[in-house]
């Protein structure tokens, strides 16, 4: 099993960042069963004021080549385009093989 952690910054100049993280978690967790070999989705919101991010995804891939998909799958493409990367200033992630 792969997990694939991202934590994201919210750029500084959004209006209202915690209607955009909720509306960030429904979107990634809504894709678990609709693109093979994504097990779990968690879409973490109530970051603690000590946190340097302000969402975090954790989740979990069948293999590799199912992360790999993930990556391109149109479904991914459409949130990461229109919802996640015109809303982060920052995106820092972490792979590793459970």
């Amino acid at each position: 099993m792969i997990k694939h952690m991202i934590v994201w910054k919210l750029k500084d100049e959004l209006h209202n960042k915690e209607q955009k993280a909720r509306e960030l978690k429904v979107a990634l967790e809504n894709l678990v069963g609709k693109i093979d070999g994504l097990l779990e989705m968690h879409i973490v919101t109530n970051a603690l004021p000590s946190s340097s991010g302000d969402i975090m995804m954790d989740s979990s891939f069948e293999n590799n080549a199912a992360l790999e998909n993930y990556q391109i799958h149109p479904l991914h493409q459409e949130i990461a385009n229109n919802l996640v990367r015109p809303a982060v200033q920052q995106r820092l992630s972490l792979d590793y093989e459970v």
